[in-house]
């Protein structure tokens, strides 16, 4: 309590500074400009935007656009890296390489790389890809669009080779005692990891995730490299509309919290029930 309101303190004795500072030189922190039209299109989102709503409705549909991205990545990658982590103690001989071989090369290659290669070289590259994306939009009626796809796989493949790591490690937390036990009750592979196994190893899996699941957000401001506009997309473009650096960046930080805090929160929730009725 008393760190919290330390930290607090520090924050408001700095923004007051900043505001000083600014007055000294003719400017002054303001929000006012959030009601003005922001003049500016956006591509398909999941809300009704057009040129003439305010920068404020703007900064909602950006904020949208990325918690769709996060929460929809965020089931994919533990999906992925579930399956990777648990292919790692399969007893088949190709399906360990496979899963070794994707977690060693997604882990190597940047995060920018990934959104660049299903960008540029399949759904532009690949017309056959390009047009799945479309026919999936129709299909499902949502505003889905090759850079949210790109930005979407992109963020999966990678977040999820590190999940398939932190898996392996928490399976690899359980005695081998386990393993034993259930094989000699004759319960199979896959009985054996989800029955026995993966309850025990959530203890050591849960606090790994809530890393990975905090970089995934953190990573999707990479979205501007392949156009889709989420929140960090549209603060750079309110702050070379409007010169409003400072509360444009204020705006963004703000966002990030809250999505990070939201997701800490759910999962030390989880972690704490885990514990409960471990």
């Amino acid at each position: 309590m008393a760190i919290g309101l330390f930290v607090l303190g520090v924050i408001a004795l700095l923004v007051s500074n900043l505001q000083v500072n600014l007055v000294r030189r003719g400017l002054e922190l303001s929000f006012d400009w959030l009601g003005r039209p922001a003049r500016f299109p956006l591509p398909r989102s999941l809300l009704s935007y057009r040129t003439e709503d305010s920068y404020d409705w703007a900064f909602v549909v950006g904020f949208v656009n990325s918690l769709q991205v996060v929460v929809v990545g965020l089931v994919l990658a533990t999906v992925l890296g579930g399956i990777g982590g648990a292919a790692s103690f399969s007893r088949n001989w190709l399906l360990r390489q496979l899963a070794n071989l994707y977690v060693a090369v997604a882990r190597n290659v940047p995060p920018l790389l990934h959104l660049l290669f299903w960008y540029v070289v399949v759904f532009l590259g690949m017309p056959a890809a390009r047009n799945g994306v479309e026919t999936l939009a129709g299909w499902l009626r949502l505003p889905i669009s090759v850079e949210f796809m790109a930005l979407l796989i992109g963020l999966t493949v990678y977040t999820g080779a590190y999940i398939s790591e932190v898996v392996r490690g928490g399976i690899n937390s359980v005695p081998r005692g386990q393993w034993e036990a259930a094989r000699s009750l004759g319960l199979g592979e896959g009985r054996t990891l989800r029955l026995i196994i993966l309850p025990q190893a959530l203890r050591a899996i849960l606090p790994g995730l809530n890393s990975q699941y905090i970089n995934l957000a953190k990573n999707s401001t990479l979205a501007i490299a392949v156009g889709y506009s989420d929140i960090f997309s549209i603060a750079n473009t309110t702050f070379t509309q409007t010169g409003r650096s400072i509360e444009a960046f204020a705006l963004l930080v703000a966002g990030f919290l809250a999505v990070d805090l939201l997701i800490s929160g759910a999962m030390n929730i989880l972690n704490r029930l885990v514990l409960r009725h471990g």
